[in-house]
């Protein structure tokens, strides 16, 4: 960046954070109109600081920097809606929902529609909700607007609606293509692939298909990367009783 950009009042909730230097820390911000943004928060980890109780994630914020170079400098924040309560499940859940956007989003790339499914899915999380189906919902969405949408109805190869009967290898490249066998990571029935177009993740077959189809298309695009919340949830699901509330993101 050449020009100096100050920005003032700007909605944005913290995705990362990490120390910087004895009493500051840099934070990676997701705003609603920059897209994001990594500040330095000087002195922010001090014990007289203003900001410790308000720098924290999942709060919503109203921010303000200013920018020279790629790494800004926070100017102010004050909380800019009701706190939100995460934990257990759903606090791995949210960080996990933090990670994804850290890997899929551009620096600097206005993206008003995926902040408002942040936001709306940070406060389905807080709600107690199914938090599996959240997370299905919120990866899909993220894909779609991202130019990686899931396709879920048609044939590439014969371009004609999926048949119900049918089973398909969803290729991460192409889509849907019919074979002749049932089994494998990536072969899954047409109705179910139209089920999960449809999001009918209160059907529970539907909701674990779409988590064995969402795992392997978010990893291909990740290129194979581990995401860290993912493996602790992977990690706790495997712990528990068959009964646990979360399967593995």
């Amino acid at each position: 960046m050449s020009q100096t950009k100050r920005v003032e009042g700007q909605a944005a909730y913290i995705l990362h954070r990490r120390p910087f230097r004895d009493s500051s820390q840099i934070l990676d911000l997701f705003s609603r109109d920059h897209g994001r943004v990594s500040v330095v928060a000087r002195g922010s980890r001090g014990a007289r600081s203003k900001l410790k109780g308000v720098l924290r994630p999942f709060m919503r914020l109203n921010v303000g920097w200013v920018q020279r170079t790629d790494l800004g400098t926070l100017t102010g924040a004050e909380v800019g809606g009701a706190p939100l309560s995460l934990a257990g499940d759903a606090l791995l859940s949210g960080y996990y929902v933090n990670e994804l956007l850290l890997n899929f989003l551009h620096r600097h790339d206005e993206q008003p529609d995926i902040f408002e499914l942040y936001a709306s899915t940070i406060h389905a999380l807080a709600a107690d909700s199914s938090l599996t189906a959240v997370l299905r919902n919120f990866e899909m969405e993220l894909l779609g607007a991202v130019g990686y949408a899931l396709i879920t109805d048609v044939d590439t190869t014969q371009h004609q609606p999926l048949r119900a009967d049918q089973h398909y290898e969803y290729r991460f490249e192409a889509g849907p293509v019919a074979v002749q066998r049932s089994e494998g990571a990536l072969v899954f029935s047409g109705a179910t692939l139209q089920a999960i177009g449809e999001r009918q993740f209160d059907q529970p077959a539907v909701l674990r298909s779409a988590n064995r189809l969402l795992r392997e298309v978010i990893a291909f695009h990740l290129g194979g990367k581990e995401l860290k919340s993912r493996k602790v949830l992977v990690d706790l699901h495997k712990a528990r009783m068959p009964t646990t509330n979360v399967e593995a993101s």
